[in-house]
């Protein structure tokens, strides 16, 4: 069956922490390890509860200042040092961007309901046809709804999409689905798999 919806994940794929220096000297300066401070971002209760929907990204960066004893005068500036070394790889984006006359290209991403905005602050909402936020549809990957949801937009099969995404775990919740899946690993490794498969 031929490809005809390409789909991808955007934390660890399209917006990458490329540099691990400011996060690290957040860590250190809260007295925590690197790993510890990951944790408290996105695998604390309220990081799922906001990627449901359930909560705003606001009240789940308050919770993560609170947790790390910190005053609420300070989440913003938290929150600015946390991200300050991801980078969004605008060269991945004009592939993607590429794929759009001949395929559905579509975005499936486990995220806070700001990630919408914060996609066309940047200004790459144009890369795709539709974008499929958990904290918007209520779900999140590696369970099959979110990827069904995504696919019901597209109007494709299972076995007519690809799905490229960092985690091992979403890639295997997507092949249960039927979908394909590839894991990303590098931009370079990445395109090279997936432009075989298309």
């Amino acid at each position: 069956m031929s490809i005809h919806a390409v789909f991808f994940d955007l934390g660890g794929v399209i917006v990458r922490t490329e540099f691990q220096a400011p996060r690290q000297h957040l860590a250190e300066k809260l007295g925590l390890e690197y790993e510890d401070i990951v944790r408290v971002v996105f695998d604390s209760p309220s990081s799922v509860q906001a990627s449901i929907g359930a909560i705003s990204a606001e009240e789940h960066w308050a919770a993560v200042a609170k947790r790390l004893g910190q005053p609420a005068s300070e989440t913003q500036g938290l929150r600015d040092a946390f991200f300050a070394g991801d980078v969004v790889d605008r060269e991945l984006l004009d592939f993607i961007r590429a794929l759009r006359p001949r395929y559905y290209v579509g975005l499936i991403s486990n995220a806070w309901p700001d990630l919408r905005e914060y996609i066309q602050t940047q200004k790459f909402d144009d890369a795709f046809d539709h974008m499929t936020i958990s904290a918007e549809v209520g779900v999140m990957k590696p369970d099959a709804g979110i990827y069904e949801i995504a696919l019901e937009r597209a109007g494709v099969s299972p076995g007519e999409a690809v799905f490229v995404d960092d985690f091992r775990e979403n890639i295997d919740g997507c092949e249960k689905v039927g979908v394909k899946g590839i894991q990303f690993k590098d931009p370079e490794s990445t395109l090279k798999q997936l432009k075989k498969i298309l």
